[in-house]
């Protein structure tokens, strides 16, 4: 229908598309006919018993007496023809009232602090049952591992939360299993732990269906498991010292949270290139395209799907520099005793967690950037009361920890007020630019510092010495 043309003349003919329940039909109407003509019309060459009432493309009502040409439908118009008696199906309720054994059980943030705390638990079990002795273990650990096979199967409305938390209760299992009470074992018994869950994950990915969420999940559990594997098994190969496995695994988390969203957002290639304009070129006999019709047109829902498969990507993976800063800080600080391992250790968990904090800030997921807090909170806590000397066997303290305790809250009240004053943060094009620098210089600052923590600059002083 365009009502900026001129109507044509009464005694002529126009050409009307109808749409409806029967397909499309082309009329050839006169101007002067009814849209009750039309209607009958296209009900008599369709087949259908009813003369169906008729609206414009965008859903305005026709009235069936007015004239075609007064309401201006000229050649090439489409209208509409609707068939009251076809309505959408109301959507079902959660809980509908009637129906008492057909309650509808839907995924939501309930069940997975649920999950969470499942998790959490089976932590806990693992760790208490890897001191108890080793004819005692196994209850325990058939119990996790059973939960770790029944979470990993495709069935029930949770089967995707499930498949998530599977690899934990695996981890708790090996945990248990392979405990030993060594501290330059224990890489290797985490390590293990990291496998465990890395092949529930796998397990776990391949009964997935292909459209399953936790899919991208069960990804970072994989690599994360297996790549923690592979470290501690090439430590324990080379002999080296437990804070070498703690400092490359805290390190390997500081810099996946600046690389991670480079590698999660993955935009298919049709989408970026326009393959008809490369596929025409000087030597092709093909006629260039023109015009707008050229543009290549990006589905809605194939960018939803890309942001939602990138936002849980995003999320998984910061979760897994969570657990890994979690887990490495307190045992990178306490294994690293010699003096000059000490202060590289502290220097590498300084500006890791400096350099968290100032990855989080440049992320646009909630939840992704208030995890990377927390890891970036942790590591500087953890570094706050090594230094202080309230851990025991923390060594000793600094000379004087109470001005440096007083510089800290100093230096954290003018930061907080600076972000205050530019905006919740980094607002100002000037200030995130500046966080930009201050984030490379804590990050070469904490590979600089792994060279010191892991013990190879005091290796060579004493060489060279």
């Amino acid at each position: 229908m365009n009502g900026t043309s001129r109507p044509p003349a009464p005694g002529t003919v126009t050409a009307v598309s109808v749409h409806g329940p029967r397909g499309v039909l082309d009329l050839t109407v006169p101007v002067d006919a009814t849209l009750e003509d039309v209607s009958r019309t296209y009900s008599a060459e369709a087949g259908l018993p009813v003369v169906l009432p008729l609206v414009t493309r965008s859903g305005e009502p026709l009235q069936p007496s007015a004239v075609v040409g007064a309401v201006g439908l000229v050649a090439g118009s489409v209208v509409v023809a609707v068939d009251p008696s076809s309505r959408p199906a109301p959507p079902r309720s959660r809980f509908r009232p009637g129906d008492a054994g057909d309650t509808v059980l839907a995924a939501g943030r309930a069940s997975g602090l649920w999950f969470a705390l499942a998790v959490g638990v089976a932590v806990v079990a693992g760790w208490c049952a890897a001191h108890l002795p080793a004819e005692d273990r196994w209850p325990v650990v058939a119990v996790l591992l059973a939960a770790a096979v029944v979470g990993s199967l495709p069935i029930g409305v949770l089967r995707s939360q499930r498949a998530l938390a599977a690899p934990a209760f695996a981890a708790a299992a090996g945990l248990a299993l392979a405990w030993d009470p060594l501290p330059e074992r224990l890489p290797t018994v985490c390590g293990v732990a990291a496998l465990c869950a890395a092949v529930t994950a796998g397990v776990g990915r391949a009964l997935a269906a292909p459209e399953d969420p936790a899919i991208d999940g069960l990804r970072v559990w994989i690599v994360v498991g297996s790549g923690w594997f592979a470290v501690a098994g090439l430590g324990a190969l080379t002999g080296v010292a437990p804070q070498v496995v703690w400092a490359v695994l805290f390190l390997a988390a500081v810099l996946a949270a600046r690389f991670v969203p480079e590698l999660a957002v993955d935009v298919p290639d049709q989408y970026l290139l326009d393959l008809e304009r490369l596929a025409v070129t000087a030597w092709s006999a093909r006629e260039r395209p023109t015009g707008r019709r050229g543009r290549i047109v990006v589905p809605e829902q194939a960018v939803q799907v890309v942001a939602a498969r990138g936002a849980r990507l995003v999320t998984a993976a910061a979760t897994a520099v969570l657990v890994v800063v979690l887990i490495t800080t307190p045992l990178l600080l306490a294994t690293a005793h010699l003096p000059l391992d000490s202060t590289g250790a502290r220097c590498l968990v300084g500006f890791g967690g400096a350099a968290l904090l100032f990855a989080a800030r440049s992320y646009r997921h909630a939840a992704a950037s208030r995890l990377l807090r927390l890891a970036g909170v942790v590591a500087l806590a953890a570094l706050a009361v090594v230094i202080l000397g309230l851990a025991p066997g923390a060594g000793a303290p600094v000379a004087a920890p109470g001005a440096v305790a007083a510089v800290a809250v100093a230096l954290a009240g003018i930061l907080v007020l600076a972000a205050v004053l530019v905006g919740r943060g980094w607002r100002s094009a000037w200030w995130s630019r500046r966080a930009e620098i201050g984030e490379a210089v804590c990050g070469a600052f904490a590979v600089g510092a792994l060279v010191v923590a892991v013990g190879f600059f005091r290796y060579l002083w004493e060489v060279t010495g």
